[in-house]
C-alpha cells in the first residue's frame, strides 16, 4: 500500500473515530461511508440494509461465485479516556472496539477494487449495523435486498490486542462462542420492613440463583460459562422488605446446541429454587450471539492469503470466549472470521483507553485482497 492510500483510510478512520455512534443509530456513520465510497463507483450500492447497513457490489464479466467481506458500524456506550488528538467528540459514546479500524479496511479493499474489479463472480463490501448488540447481522441476513445475492463465502476479521502487530489468529471451526443475555425475573410480596414475616422476600432465592447459576457450567461436558453481570433486589426504601428481584447473567458455550442446552438448565434451575420459596419467576432474553464457525473451505482461502504475504500465523486450537456477530453468517454460508493482532501492549477491547492501531489497517487491507485474487481471479 502506498503512502497516500495509507494516509486517506488513517484519517478517515480517525474522522470515523471522533464521531461514534451506538448500534441502530449509525446514520451519521453510513452517510460517511458512503461518501468515501463515491468515487469506487461500486455496480451496485445497497443503503439501509438490516437498519443503517451498507453493501457495496462490485460485479465481474464472467460467472463464478459471490463473496461478502464484513466490517461493522457500532461503536460502545463507554466514556474515552485518551489523550489523542482526535478522542471522540461525543460524551459517553466510543469506538473502543476498533470497529472505525475495522470499517478503515474495508474502505481499503473498496478503493482496490475501484481499479481491480473481479474477473468473475461478485465481490460485495458490508457495514453492518448493530454488532455490539448482537441484532444486525439477523436483521441484515433477512433483508429482502439481501436476499437476492446472499453470498458463497463470508469473511471478516476483528483486530486483537495481546497478540504480535500484523500476526493472523486462525483455526478451523469453532472460532467464537454462542452467548445469549438473561434477564430472570423474581416476583415476591412486599411487608413493611418491621414485619418481613408478613411478605415473602426474594433476597434468598436471588442468592442462591446467583450462586448455582455461576456453578452450573461444572455439570456441563463441554465448555460452559455464565457470568452474573448484574442484580437487583427491591427499591431503596428502609420502610418496606423487597417484593421482586432481578438477576442478569451471559450464558455462553462454543456451541449453538449446547447453549441452548445450558439456557433451559438455567431456567430449571431457577424455577426449583423459587418453587422452593413460593416465588415466582419469568425469564427474557436479549443480545443473542450465535457461535462463529470457520468453514474449512474459506480457512484455506484465509491461511493461503497469510502465507502469500508472508505473515506470521497462529493456528489456535481452543476458540474464544468472547462472541461475534458474524456468527449469524456462519449458519447461511461458508464463513471465516481471522484475529488481526493490535500488538502486545495493546489495551484490551472495551477499555476506555484503547485505540485501533492504524499501522495494521495495510494487513487487514493485504489479507482481503489475497482472499479476492484466490477466489475471483
Amino acid at each position: 500500500m502506498n503512502k497516500a492510500t495509507f494516509d486517506k483510510l488513517k484519517d478517515f478512520r480517525r474522522i470515523l473515530h471522533q464521531y461514534p455512534e451506538l448500534s441502530g443509530e449509525e446514520n451519521e456513520t453510513a452517510a460517511r461511508v458512503l461518501e468515501f465510497f463515491e468515487e469506487t463507483h461500486a455496480d451496485q450500492v445497497l443503503e439501509n440494509l438490516g437498519g443503517n447497513g451498507l453493501a457495496f457490489v462490485f460485479e465481474g464479466q464472467e460467472k463464478g461465485p459471490t463473496s461478502l467481506y464484513r466490517c461493522e458500524l457500532d461503536g460502545l456506550p463507554i466514556r474515552e479516556d485518551n489523550t489523542i488528538k482526535y478522542k471522540s467528540k461525543i460524551a459517553g459514546k466510543a469506538h473502543l472496539c476498533g470497529h472505525d479500524g475495522h470499517m478503515a479496511i474495508i474502505a481499503g479493499l473498496g478503493l482496490y477494487l475501484k481499479d481491480n474489479r473481479p474477473k468473475k463472480g461478485r465481490v460485495i463490501l458490508l457495514f453492518q449495523p448493530a454488532e455490539e448488540t448482537g441484532q444486525g447481522a439477523a436483521l441484515v441476513v433477512k433483508d429482502k435486498n439481501f436476499q437476492k445475492m446472499i453470498p458463497d463465502f463470508a469473511f471478516a476479521l476483528h483486530n486483537l490486542p495481546g497478540y504480535q502487530k500484523n500476526q493472523i489468529i486462525i483455526k478451523k471451526g469453532a472460532f467464537a462462542a454462542a452467548s445469549t443475555g438473561m434477564i430472570i425475573k423474581i416476583k415476591g410480596k412486599n411487608s413493611h420492613a418491621s414485619h418481613p414475616e408478613d411478605g415473602n422476600s426474594p433476597a434468598e432465592a436471588m442468592s442462591k440463583m446467583i450462586v448455582a447459576l455461576q456453578k452450573l457450567p461444572e455439570a456441563m461436558k463441554k465448555f460452559t460459562l455464565i457470568t452474573v453481570i448484574h442484580a437487583k433486589l427491591g427499591e431503596v426504601a428502609f420502610g418496606t422488605t423487597p417484593g421482586d428481584a432481578t438477576v442478569m447473567a451471559t450464558v455462553r458455550a462454543y456451541e449453538n446446541e449446547t447453549r441452548e442446552l445450558l439456557l433451559h438448565y438455567s431456567e430449571k434451575l431457577c424455577e426449583r429454587i423459587a418453587k422452593d420459596y413460593g416465588l415466582e419467576v419469568s425469564f427474557e432474553y436479549v443480545e443473542a450471539f450465535a457461535a462463529t464457525h470457520n468453514d474449512e473451505a474459506a480457512w484455506e482461502y484465509g491461511n493461503q492469503a497469510a502465507k502469500n504475504l508472508d505473515l506470521k500465523v497462529k493456528h489456535i486450537r481452543i476458540p474464544f470466549r468472547w462472541s461475534e456477530d458474524f456468527g449469524h453468517f456462519s449458519i447461511h454460508t461458508k464463513t471465516l472470521l481471522f484475529g488481526l493482532g493490535a500488538g502486545k501492549s495493546q489495551p484490551q477491547l472495551h477499555e476506555n483507553n484503547y485505540d485501533f492501531p492504524d499501522e495494521i489497517i495495510p494487513t487487514g487491507v493485504g489479507m482481503f485482497q489475497q482472499i479476492i485474487e484466490q477466489l475471483h481471479h
